[in-house]
């Protein structure tokens, strides 16, 4: 599957988003090493510390499902007018279940989508690993 197709599918799930407050819906896609894709919605509430990232949606339905090999991942926020690359929180998430190489594709605000890597959005991941062999 192309990065514009997993995209497309971010960009699909976005619609379903629970977004309230912010009125700001984000989508992702999770590309699965069998080529099944799982995707994921941001879900606000009232109290904004308990809402949930469209990625940790995503990855967290994945691993409900028994499924832990990601191959790239997709995010996509219809609402967007800047880059929308993964918060801090999904960084963390991502890189406990994602390889330094896992594909990042993000919405870049102008309709397109920048491509990306866990490694790159999350440097001290690889740092770690290095110090800890």
């Amino acid at each position: 599957m192309s990065s514009s197709e997993l995209m497309q599918k971010a960009r699909e799930a976005a619609v379903g988003a629970y977004a309230p407050y912010s009125n700001f819906r984000v989508g992702a896609a999770l590309l699965m090493a069998d080529g099944s894709v799982i995707t994921g919605v941001n879900i606000e509430n009232r109290s904004y510390g308990l809402s949930n990232c469209a990625e940790r949606t995503a990855i967290f339905t994945a691993l409900t499902m028994g499924n832990r090999n990601v191959s790239a991942i997709a995010v996509a926020g219809p609402d967007a007018w800047e880059p929308l690359p993964p918060c801090g929180a999904c960084r963390q998430v991502i890189s406990e279940f994602c390889s330094p190489q896992t594909p990042i594709y993000y919405d870049d605000g102008r309709g397109g989508h920048i491509n990306s890597s866990v490694e790159e959005l999350y440097p001290v991941n690889s740092l770690m690993d290095m110090a800890n062999r």
